[in-house]
C-alpha cells in the first residue's frame, strides 16, 4: 500500500480563478502554523544543546530539520508531532513516532535514517520481505530442565487499515475500533476463546485481577504520553485474554493491536504456535495497515515489518554479574537485554527480559529464530562459566 500524499487537482470550468482557489486551499492546507514552528524550533534547540543519546538526535540534523518543518501529512500531522516525546524525554533511546501512516513517506528524510540504524542496515532502498511464518514444527522448549528460563512471550503489533495512529484518533474512532476489535475476537474459538474487557467501566475486581495476572496496561507512560498518544483515556481501550490467559490482546494502547501469546517455561514452539494461528484468524476477519517496502505499520518505527519481539524473562546469574558484558554479548546475537518489566525497567530478583531487536529485513520465523538460537547460546555460556 502506497502511503504517499495523493492530490487531485479540479478540473477548470470558469477559468483561471477557480483553479488559483484551489492552489491557494492546498497551500493552506499544507502549512505549519506559526505556533507550531515556534515550538518546533524550541524543541531542535533543546535537543541539539542536550547530552541526548537518542536517535532522534544523531539524525535531525539541521538540513534535515529545515527540510521538514512545514511539512504535513493529510492527517494534519507535523514534524513536531514526530518528535515531541524524544525532546521532551531526552533520556529516549529512539525519540520518535509516527503519528499516521502517511508520516513514514512525508517525514522520511527523518524516519528512513532512524529505521536503518535500529534495524541493523535496512536501508531506505531495502524491502521488507512478504509474510512467513515459517515451520512452527522446527522450534522446541528452550530450557526443558527450567533452570534459566521463568517465561516466554512472543507478540506482535498491528494497525487496522483506514484509521491514523493514536495521536489522530477522535474519541468516536476510538470507541469504533474497539466494538470491531471486541466483535472479531468473540469469534475466536478453542484455546483462543476468552472474554473482552473494555477498560471504561471496569469493575475495580476486575482491575486488580487483570493487574494481578500482569496483563493490565497503565496510562501514564510518559514517553507515549508526550507523543500525545493517550487521548481521551480510557475510551476506546480494552483487553482480551483467553481462558487459560496464554493468548492476550491490547486494544488502542501504543498500537491499535498487540496481540500476545505467552506461558510460564521456556516451550518457544507452542507459545509461537498459538500466535501464528491466533493472527492467522484474526487477519481473515480485520484488513491491516501493511507496507510493500516497510511491513506492517505501527506507531513506533522500532516495530516496522514483522513487528514480531520474542522474549523470554531469564535468569542469568554468572552472565549478569557483569550487565555490560551481559549486553555485549547479546548484542553480538541480535538481542536485546531489558528489566524485568520491559523498557525502562530494571531487573528484579536477577529476572532479565531478552528478546530479538530486529524486526525488519527478515521474516516473522527468522526474527523468532535469532531469539531462540541467541538464548540457547546464552544459556551455553551461562552453563560454561
Amino acid at each position: 500500500m502506497n502511503y504517499k500524499l495523493k492530490v487531485t487537482i479540479p478540473v477548470v470550468v470558469c477559468g483561471g480563478a477557480v483553479l488559483a482557489y484551489y492552489i491557494i486551499r492546498r497551500k493552506a492546507a499544507a502549512m505549519v502554523d506559526a505556533a507550531t514552528i515556534e515550538k518546533l524550533e524550541a524543541g531542535f534547540s533543546k535537543l541539539q544543546a542536550s547530552d541526548s543519546k537518542s536517535l532522534l538526535k544523531k539524525y535531525l540534523t539541521k538540513e534535515v530539520f529545515d527540510a521538514l518543518k512545514n511539512k504535513k501529512t493529510s492527517f494534519g500531522s507535523t514534524l513536531l508531532d514526530c518528535i515531541q516525546s524524544g525532546v521532551e524525554n531526552l533520556d529516549s533511546g529512539v525519540g520518535i513516532y509516527a503519528p499516521d501512516a502517511e508520516a513514514y513517506t512525508v517525514f522520511a528524510d527523518l524516519f528512513d535514517p532512524i529505521i536503518e540504524d535500529y534495524h541493523n542496515g535496512f536501508k531506505k532502498t531495502d524491502k521488507h520481505p512478504a509474510k512467513n511464518w515459517g515451520d512452527v514444527e522446527t522450534l522446541g522448549n528452550l530450557d526443558p530442565a527450567g533452570e534459566f528460563v521463568v517465561s516466554t512471550r512472543v507478540r506482535c503489533g498491528r494497525s487496522m487499515e483506514g484509521y491514523p495512529f493514536n495521536p489522530c484518533l477522535t474519541e468516536a474512532q476510538y470507541k469504533e475500533m474497539e466494538e470491531k476489535v471486541a466483535t472479531t475476537l468473540s469469534g475466536l474459538e478453542a484455546e483462543l476463546k476468552g472474554t473482552f474487557y473494555p477498560l471504561t467501566g471496569m469493575s475495580k475486581e476486575t482491575q486488580q485481577q487483570l493487574i494481578d495476572d500482569h496483563f493490565l496496561f497503565k496510562e501514564g507512560d510518559r514517553f507515549l504520553q508526550a507523543a500525545n498518544a493517550c487521548r481521551f483515556w480510557p475510551s476506546g481501550r480494552g483487553i482480551y485474554h483467553n481462558e487459560n490467559k496464554t493468548f492476550l490482546v491490547w486494544c488502542n494502547e501504543e498500537d491499535h493491536l498487540r496481540l500476545i501469546s505467552m506461558q510460564m517455561g521456556g516451550d518457544l514452539k507452542q507459545v509461537y504456535k498459538r500466535l501464528v494461528t491466533a493472527v492467522n484468524d484474526i487477519e481473515k476477519r480485520i484488513p491491516f495497515s501493511h507496507d510493500d517496502r516497510l511491513g506492517f505499520l505501527t506507531f513506533c518505527p522500532t516495530n516496522l515489518g514483522t513487528t514480531v519481539r520474542a522474549s523470554v524473562h531469564i535468569k542469568l546469574p554468572k552472565l549478569a554479574a557483569d550487565k555490560a558484558k551481559l549486553e555485549e554479548i547479546a548484542s553480538k546475537y541480535h538481542l536485546q537485554v531489558r528489566g524485568t518489566r520491559g523498557e525502562h525497567t530494571e531487573a528484579e530478583g536477577g529476572v532479565y527480559d531478552i528478546s530479538n531487536k530486529r524486526r525488519m529485513g527478515l521474516t516473522e520465523y527468522d526474527a523468532v529464530k535469532e531469539m531462540y538460537d541467541g538464548i540457547a547460546e546464552l544459556i551455553k555460556i551461562e552453563k560454561s562459566l
